[in-house]
């Protein structure tokens, strides 16, 4: 059997091996993840550019006829604010009906 010694200093061994190879595996994680961060960087950024100049020109052109039909209809229009609760109800009913036939319409 192995001294108390010898076995305190294969612990400390096993235990630099393990936390070693855990590091020098983390340092290769980091340096890949290092290598490849400037072009996933530049594609987000350009992909971000892109969404943005798209988002500006339909704002520019709110009723642009090339946008979708259904985005114009589905959008809840704000009704003329009617002090009668019933009123009210009776206009939400009308906006669920019709929000329902634009959805069995579809195919």
């Amino acid at each position: 059997m192995s001294t108390p010694q010898t076995l305190v200093q294969a612990t400390l061994n096993r235990l630099t091996a393990r936390l070693g190879s855990g590091l020098a595996d983390a340092a290769a994680g980091l340096a890949v993840l290092a290598q490849d961060a400037p072009e996933r960087l530049r594609q987000e950024w350009d992909l971000f550019r892109e969404e943005v100049e798209l988002e500006a020109q339909r704002l520019e052109r709110p009723d642009d006829p090339a946008r979708d039909p259904a985005e114009h209809e589905a959008a809840p229009t704000a009704p003329v604010a009617p002090v009668d609760p019933q009123e009210q109800i009776d206009q939400l009913r009308a906006q669920v009906a019709r929000l329902a036939r634009q959805l069995e319409e579809r195919p």
